[in-house]
Formats: C-alpha cells, sequence, structure tokens
C-alpha cells in the first residue's frame, strides 16, 4: 500500500513541478524562440509542441539551440506525461549537445514518471555534474528517485540540498516534512 501511495505522490510531484523542468532558454526570435518561452512559462497544448516541432524542420538552428529546442519539446510533451516521446526528445538532444545537462536532467525525470528509478540516477548524476541552471530541481527528482529505491537516507539528504539551493521553493519542504529523524549514538 506504501508503494502505491508514493507512486501517486511521484506523479503528483512531476505535475506539480512540471513548470520547473530545466527548460533552455533560446533567443534570437522565430519558432525556437517561441518554443523556448512556451517550456518557461509551464503551458501544456499540443500546439506548442507542434511550433517545437516546425522550428526543427525549417529554422536554420545552432546545435546548441536545436538541442535546447528538442529539450524544451520534450517537457512539453513530459507535462502531457508522453514519456516515450519526451525520452526520446531529450536522447536525441544528448546526441546532438553531448554537454547540456538539462538533456540528462530532463531524462532523468522521465525515467523517474515511468517508475524507472534506478536507471534515473545516472542521468540525474550526469546533469549535476555537467551543471544545470536549477540544480535545485535535480536534486529533488533524484530525492523522488532514491525513495522510489527505497533509499530513505539519501533521498532525505537531496530534499535537504534542494532547500539549501532554493530556499523559497515549497516542493522540497513538503517532503522533507514527512521524515522522522533520529540520531543514532
Amino acid at each position: 500500500m506504501n508503494r502505491l501511495i508514493f507512486g501517486a505522490a511521484l506523479i503528483a510531484a512531476l505535475a506539480a513541478g512540471a513548470e520547473a523542468r530545466a527548460s533552455v532558454t533560446v533567443i534570437g526570435g522565430g519558432l525556437a524562440e517561441a518554443c523556448s518561452k512556451a517550456a518557461i512559462s509551464g503551458k501544456t497544448e499540443a500546439r506548442l509542441e507542434r511550433t517545437c516541432t516546425e522550428s526543427l524542420e525549417k529554422e536554420m538552428l545552432s546545435n546548441r539551440d536545436r538541442a535546447g529546442t528538442l529539450v524544451n519539446r520534450g517537457i512539453l510533451k513530459m507535462r502531457r506525461m508522453n514519456w516515450e516521446g519526451a525520452a526520446s526528445d531529450f536522447t536525441e538532444a544528448v546526441r546532438v549537445k553531448p554537454d547540456l545537462g538539462e538533456a540528462y536532467a530532463n531524462r532523468g525525470a522521465v525515467s523517474i514518471g515511468m517508475h524507472r528509478y534506478a536507471e534515473s540516477l545516472p542521468d540525474l548524476n550526469k546533469g549535476l555534474a555537467l551543471g544545470v541552471e536549477a540544480p535545485a530541481k535535480v536534486y529533488f527528482d533524484r530525492a523522488l528517485a532514491y525513495e522510489g529505491l527505497d533509499d530513505a537516507k539519501s533521498a532525505y539528504f537531496d530534499y535537504q540540498k534542494a532547500v539549501e539551493l532554493s530556499p523559497d521553493w515549497e516542493a522540497p519542504k513538503t517532503e522533507l516534512a514527512r521524515f522522522h529523524v533520529e540520531r543514532k549514538e
């Protein structure tokens, strides 16, 4: 029963944090910038995915902007729980720009959404190692993964790190409130 409750809580946490996923800012006008703004905005409409697709098909993009647009489209897919489509976009972004931390971090989040907790950890760790704009969100996701693996101690420390990095963010504070910590002497 605890596993079912955690699973429902996990999906709720991912959905609630969907607007906070690690998007990639693309500037310079055009469809790629519109796709970037859609990912940042927290919107979920399918038409916004089509804007990203059109950008990828029609615009001349640098590798960074192409990978960023793939990440942003993946975020839009992830918000609609299209896990396979999002994973495909993040994997392609990694292929195009292997040093883009956001691509790994988001692919890790998709693995969590698919209840593949152990599979998420290498991607989340790689995203943190490469650097992301919002590491607190990656620590939060990694804490969710650790909880899915029944590693409460690691989850606790990652929720703490998320609070340390983003003290005004309520989600990790809420998760920490569930823990009871006892010190062994």
